[in-house]
């Protein structure tokens, strides 16, 4: 009998965790889902987020100290940084094409914008001010707050300590872990060597966590895809309809652009760079991180899971896999920097507010820079969704209208930012030599009697 592969598993999990939302929402017991089913969807991500932290920071230090040419690493940083900014600013460019040729925000209708717009506005007319839109507006006047070097000097800790119990510092954790590492490597080996056999166990230690917490990955995504898309109908299936059917074209463009990073763009740079492995196979390998993304809407929740994959699966080397995939999923936000144009031009359509080319232009470099800066969770690109509003004059209270819709496009565009780094680790693996297919391993069948 053959043995159903993992990311099977969790592919049905997801289909189930849909069907049972939308059947609870039918049967009106979606608040039992929400209390007794979503928490452990909730266990799945912070379990991840758990291993997230030490595993940057082990893998780093493990990979650096191991480099037996320390240039190397400027090497490595350098393409890494390049790579991941060109396909920024082509995904931002490729969002803003779709919006202006599809131009989805002229294409709803009147009586629908008049109901959208009633939706986040009080009786007397007045704009509500959603607390979670105040609190994102909040936030993004705080990142802007510091002058245009800001990000630069929050790169470098105070307190590694305080670092690392926040997910959100996660690029303080790398620069720490590289700068401990460059301090092992340059000390002589038998000084270096306790502390370097004991980052190797905790890493090892740390990828067997891995492995165990995915057995249960299949049910962990069912609960979460459950909860999430119960919160979404609530007690009316229809509910969720309705909100596509609004922002049916917002969502369609956005989908579009997303699907051809996903499917187009990155398998072409695969083909013309490594060339050796297919199409099919590419998305077998990261099938299980993609499928992960998907439902934590997190890339540094799945970064332990991509990591595997582009090791285990693909065949990166342990030193550009510890140093491309951790910054990839603090910088590379292709998804997030795409969605980001898109919204902002849909909403000047929806709105009637016409934006000149040079107010475009501004988006794709605001937008491009802002998704450097994203904290790789769930939602928080709509905080640099408000500074790219604000870059060009546009208000921010405007993102409430997509608020119903942004958690579904927000797993999509996780997807997206979670291939492209398993992209940039093989790309770059390969330019330096590194990279060691993996072949696909022979199943054989077996009787059970």
């Amino acid at each position: 009998m053959k043995k159903l592969e993992l990311h099977w598993k969790i592919i049905i999990g997801l289909v189930l965790g849909v069907a049972w939302a939308v059947i609870s929402a039918y049967f009106g017991i979606s608040e039992f889902t929400i209390n007794w089913i979503k928490p452990f969807g909730d266990i799945f991500i912070r379990l991840l987020k758990l291993i997230a932290v030490p595993l940057v920071l082990f893998s780093i230090i493990n990979g650096i100290a191991g480099l037996s040419d320390v240039t190397k690493l400027g090497r490595l940083g350098a393409k890494t940084i390049g790579f991941y900014l060109l396909t920024t600013l082509f995904a931002t460019t490729l969002g803003l094409t779709l919006v202006n040729t599809i131009q989805p925000g002229n294409k709803v209708s009147d009586s629908v914008k008049e109901q959208l717009i009633a939706n986040i506005q009080s009786a007397e007319g007045e704009v509500v001010v959603d607390p979670k839109i105040a609190e994102k507006e909040k936030d993004a006047k705080e990142m802007k707050k510091g002058g245009p070097l800001r990000f630069l000097v929050e790169l470098f800790p105070e307190n590694i300590f305080l670092s690392l119990s926040n997910n959100l510092l996660m690029l303080q954790v790398i620069v720490f872990a590289i700068f401990f590492g460059i301090g092992i490597s340059l000390v002589p080996i038998e000084k270096a060597k306790p502390v370097r056999d004991f980052v190797s166990s905790f890493n090892d230690i740390i990828l067997k966590l891995v492995d165990i917490i995915m057995q249960g990955a299949p049910f962990f995504v069912f609960a979460l895809l459950a909860g999430v898309m119960a919160q979404l109908t609530k007690n009316d299936p229809t509910l969720l309809v309705d909100v596509f059917s609004g922002m049916g074209w917002f969502a369609l463009t956005a989908v579009l652009g997303l699907a051809f990073l996903i499917f187009v763009f990155y398998p072409t740079i695969m083909k013309l760079t490594v060339r050796k492995i297919s199409y099919r196979d590419f998305f077998r390998k990261i099938g299980n991180a993609q499928l992960v993304a998907f439902s934590t809407s997190s890339s540094a929740a799945t970064l332990p899971v991509t990591m595997d994959c582009v090791r285990e699966n693909i065949g990166v080397s342990h030193d550009v896999t510890s140093f491309v995939l951790p910054v990839g999923a603090t910088v590379n936000m292709d998804g997030t920097s795409l969605y980001q144009a898109v919204t902002a031009v849909f909403l000047a359509q929806f709105f009637g507010y016409d934006l000149s080319l040079s107010a475009q232009i501004t988006i794709v470099f605001t937008a491009a820079l802002a998704s450097i800066g994203t904290p790789a969770v769930p939602s928080a690109g709509l905080v640099m969704l408000i500074i790219v509003l604000e870059s060009v004059g546009l208000p921010a209270w405007w993102i409430a209208l997509i608020f119903p819709i942004d958690r579904p496009l927000d797993m999509i565009r996780t997807v997206v930012n979670v291939t492209g780094d398993a992209t940039a680790a093989t790309v770059i693996a390969s330019s330096e030599g590194e990279l060691v297919l993996v072949e696909q391993e022979r199943i054989e069948n077996f009787k059970v009697e």
